[in-house]
């Protein structure tokens, strides 16, 4: 999901009633797992395309349009996932004590925050000075924590923070903090994507400020009661529908707007695709109201339809990936890197200071290739992890 990775696995926990793949809850894998695949394909396109750089948001005048269309598509990852957390932590409330559910909540972030800092980013110091990125791991695991913190509130306090914070943290982009300030590394981290100089010639880079994403793991956790056993399938799906709808519709009509909520869009003469493109065209770090809006409500239509298919192949094969989305995650991130490094040794940089391919239907035709041996291994450790749940160390993955 960036210009270095990004995309994550989310709502990785500890297995809640079924196993993955198991009654209503397979939906929710399948759609974690249906994400997960498509966060694959920017992964490929930051291995093998990285010479072509991606703006934020994405220039519509000049992208290529497969590659722009492939990464719109892409968006949908990291606001999925952030949001099934937070429907995986209230699950998981439901079945443990509010002591429990924080202490499991502050472990498992403080777990994804050390996994992001120590071994994710030295994935990447081959193309880069030493970077801790500060990417969608380390931010899903700081939105835990924050989280846990929350979870003792109000539930109509949750949804009402949660609402403020992705509806109104646009008003603050105004704001920016210059290296130097006091404020200026902890700004940095919450909304402001930034480059934190740090001792002995390190550097942490802030792709993923954490305040919008806090208010979409909160929204999560509070709409977690509409997957209790008690809520019949066919009302979920209407409550479902009904949400991914009006998302939907409060986009268009705030994009219409053109006055908050991202950078405006604009009209390009004679090329009716490229205006389409530039309203598309939304903000990612950090996520803009607009970006959240269209990328949930299409999240929330997407599970109403995974409820709906959960018994067929398709869906109980997408709920494979999101029934191990940690294992899958540094799996492939490993795989992508060795493939990367073993390239560049054979051939050189072949584009500039990288190595790259000249066509972006390479980079799909790697994807199309890939996912069933990545698929393999990552069925083989879901059955694994479901079957023994005696190794407390398993939920991590």
């Amino acid at each position: 999901m960036t210009g270095t990775p990004t995309a994550m696995p989310m709502g990785m926990n500890a297995p809640l009633g079924p196993k993955p793949g198991a009654g209503r809850l397979q939906s929710i894998d399948a759609l974690r797992g249906f994400v997960m695949v498509l966060m694959l394909l920017d992964h490929l396109r930051e291995t093998w395309f990285l010479h072509v750089p991606v703006a934020d948001p994405i220039d519509a005048t000049t992208a290529l349009p497969a590659m722009y269309w492939a990464r719109l598509a892409v968006s949908l990852c990291a606001p999925i996932f952030v949001a099934l957390t937070g429907i995986s932590a209230y699950l998981f409330s439901t079945k443990h004590t509010l002591a429990e559910t924080r202490m499991y909540l502050i472990k498992r972030g403080l777990v994804l925050m050390a996994l992001e800092v120590l071994f994710l980013s030295e994935l990447y110091w081959g193309i880069a000075a030493p970077t801790f990125w500060l990417q969608v791991i380390w931010c899903i695991g700081v939105c835990m924590i924050v989280l846990a913190l929350l979870i003792g509130l109000p539930r109509r306090l949750l949804l009402a923070g949660g609402l403020l914070i992705v509806c109104g943290h646009n008003l603050l982009d105004g704001i920016r903090l210059e290296p130097g300030h006091p404020l200026f590394a902890p700004w940095a981290m919450l909304h402001q994507r930034d480059v934190i100089e740090l001792p002995f010639g390190f550097v942490a880079k802030t792709t993923y400020p954490v305040l919008p994403w806090i208010g979409v793991i909160v929204l999560g956790f509070a709409i977690g009661p509409w997957f209790s056993p008690g809520v019949a399938a066919p009302a979920r799906r209407r409550r479902l529908i009904w949400l991914g709808t009006a998302m939907l519709l409060a986009f268009f009509l705030v994009r219409l707007w053109n006055g908050y909520g991202d950078t405006p869009w604009f009209v390009v003469e004679g090329d009716p695709m490229r205006t389409v493109m530039s309203f598309l065209a939304l903000t990612k770090y950090p996520p803009s109201l607009l970006f959240l809006l269209l990328t949930l409500g299409v999240g929330a239509l997407l599970l109403a339809a995974f409820e709906l298919l959960r018994e067929g192949r398709i869906s109980a094969a997408l709920a494979v990936f999101g029934g191990a989305p940690m294992f899958f995650y540094l799996l492939h991130l490993s795989v992508l890197r060795l493939l990367y490094h073993g390239a560049l040794a054979l051939w050189g940089p072949n584009q500039g200071s990288v190595f790259g391919v000249e066509n972006y239907g390479w980079v799909l035709a790697w994807y199309v290739a890939l996912i069933i041996p990545l698929y393999i291994p990552t069925a083989w450790f879901s059955r694994f992890k479901a079957a023994r749940r005696d190794i407390a160390w398993l939920k991590y993955l």
